[in-house]
């Protein structure tokens, strides 16, 4: 399947699961190799809150996110270019994945107007008029240097009547090409373009537009709108309609699910990536993440709690300081709180992944996934595969 190879990119599935679709592959870059499935820590502003571009290496971290809308209103994509990039801007030499800031400016709907030119929004910082293009998003994503870049596109509310959402799936149909045109227009091999599949929690919509976007062959896809208040239950229905359509040779993102029994969920269904804040998020307000579930650190019953979050985790925090001395940090308001809980969530996340890519590769993902399952949402019955 690495029939696809552009300047030093490459994607090819090493294994599948045959009893529920989960692959394991390899997606390379010309900055690292990626192990799929694969968990990409959010940096919105180049940097993952709270922990240095370090310690992210020393977690094995190979690909991270960074925030086109963020980046551009500051300190602007012009003076990251002259830094040699967001690599050479932040000291981080593995790869990286931008956005193309739509799920930002979405967010500001008293502050935007969309057009089928593109968006036009005011800064949340103070108030000056933008405007996004697809054509200029793509401009402003080649001057950040990132490896993996995004379309404009509309990520669409929930709820949604099908006629907004089909009116919708149209412009960034329509978008997709023009960036597609300045991408190529652009000439430049060191990224690679996805397309971004919507359609709300309409299976007729998103098949339609996840066929048009294939026939536009991008590099790889991801799947967006989703996580956005739907219920569990058409999240991953969208998920399995979107993926029966896209190629099997090419990269499949999920777009912001972050809980890590979702993540495993969207595994199963042929998902290789995921990126959401929550994780680190969650963790500077005091909650993380374990194989047993969720954790409080502020909840008054940790305050005599003298072992670690998670005995079978190796991160720093776990290694050398208590869950009582963690929730005194916090309630301290002490900086390392955050940065022991993130320096947890995140280390979490990357093995959980580790381990999943192991038992698809092993043959037993089906057992591990049911056994993960278990144990996390704290259940006897979980729907088997």
């Amino acid at each position: 399947m690495a029939d696809d190879i552009t300047q030093g990119f490459s994607f090819e599935v090493v294994r599948t699961c045959p009893e529920t679709g989960a692959r394991a592959g390899i997606l390379r870059t010309p900055h690292s190799e990626i192990e799929t499935p694969v968990f990409m820590p959010v940096g919105t502003q180049a940097t993952v809150k709270t922990m240095s571009q370090q310690e992210l290496e020393e977690f094995d971290a190979r690909i991270i996110l960074g925030n086109t809308y963020h980046l551009y209103l500051r300190p602007g994509p012009k003076l990251i270019r002259e830094a040699g990039g967001l690599h050479g801007f932040m000291g981080w030499n593995s790869s990286i994945l931008t956005d193309s800031g739509g799920f930002q400016v979405f967010s500001l709907s008293d502050l935007r107007k969309i057009t089928d030119e593109g968006v036009e929004f005011r800064s949340h910082l103070d108030g000056s008029t933008h405007l996004f293009t697809p054509e200029s998003v793509i401009e402003i994503e080649h001057d950040l240097g990132a490896d993996i870049i995004m379309p404009l596109d509309e990520c669409i509310p929930y709820p949604a009547t099908p006629e907004y959402v089909e009116r919708s799936c149209r412009l960034t149909e329509e978008w997709a090409g023009r960036a597609r045109e300045t991408h190529e227009k652009l000439g430049d091999s060191s990224c690679v373009l996805f397309g971004i599949c919507q359609g709300s929690i309409y299976p007729n919509l998103r098949e339609h537009f996840a066929r048009r976007l294939v026939e536009m062959d991008f590099w790889g896809y991801a799947i967006g709108g989703l996580a956005v208040g739907e219920p569990k239950k058409h999240l991953f229905e969208m998920v399995e309609v979107t993926n029966a359509v896209l190629p099997e040779n090419k990269p499949r993102y999920l777009m912001g699910v972050g809980f890590p029994d979702d993540i495993v969920e969207g595994v199963s269904l042929g998902v290789d990536m995921f990126d959401c804040v929550m994780p680190t998020r969650n963790a500077r307000n005091g909650t993380v993440f374990s194989r047993d579930g969720k954790v409080v650190l502020k909840n008054a019953y940790q305050a005599r709690d003298f072992g670690p979050i998670d005995p079978e985790c190796a991160c720093p925090a776990c290694r050398h300081y208590t869950r009582a001395y963690i929730r005194h940090l916090f309630q301290c308001g002490e900086i390392l709180a955050p940065r022991l809980a993130t320096l947890h969530s995140i280390c979490f996340y990357l093995e959980t992944m580790r381990e999943m890519r192991r038992a698809i590769i092993d043959n037993r993902f089906v057992k591990w996934r049911l056994e993960f399952l278990r144990r996390y949402r704290k259940e006897d019955t979980i729907n088997e595969l």
